[in-house]
């Protein structure tokens, strides 16, 4: 059973930065592309970044692009999210995600387990 544990969220002023973490143990975390997600209360769960399997690729949503980037450490089992220059449209839970594949990917059903999400607040 694989498990995503995600970690680095806080609150933050608007324009600084966070690095979020995701641990994954229990599977063979370097054959499959992961991703991040987040939710803002009331609003659907959206694609952030993805990343392939030997970090050759990645994927930015529109909105992030430019300001987060998206990286790996295999022999870590860890993903993370580096976020600059944060907005006060970044507040949200962040999910980790792990692809069923080694593609990056941003479509959501091509993800199989899910982190418990890790809070981030950036305030104006």
């Amino acid at each position: 059973q694989v498990q995503l544990v995600e970690s680095g969220g806080g609150l933050v002023q608007a324009g600084g930065s966070l690095r979020l973490s995701c641990l994954a143990s229990g599977g063979t975390f370097s054959r499959y592309a992961m991703g991040w997600f987040r939710q803002a209360p009331g609003k659907e769960r959206e694609f952030v970044s993805s990343i392939s399997w030997d970090s050759s690729s990645t994927y930015y949503a529109d909105s992030v692009k430019g300001r987060f980037t998206i990286s790996r450490d295999n022999a870590k089992n860890t993903v993370y999210l580096q976020m600059n220059s944060l907005k006060p449209e970044d507040t949200a839970v962040y999910f980790c995600a792990k692809s069923k594949g080694s593609s990056r990917t941003y479509y959501r059903g091509a993800y199989d387990y899910w982190g418990q999400g890790t809070q981030v607040t950036v305030s104006s």
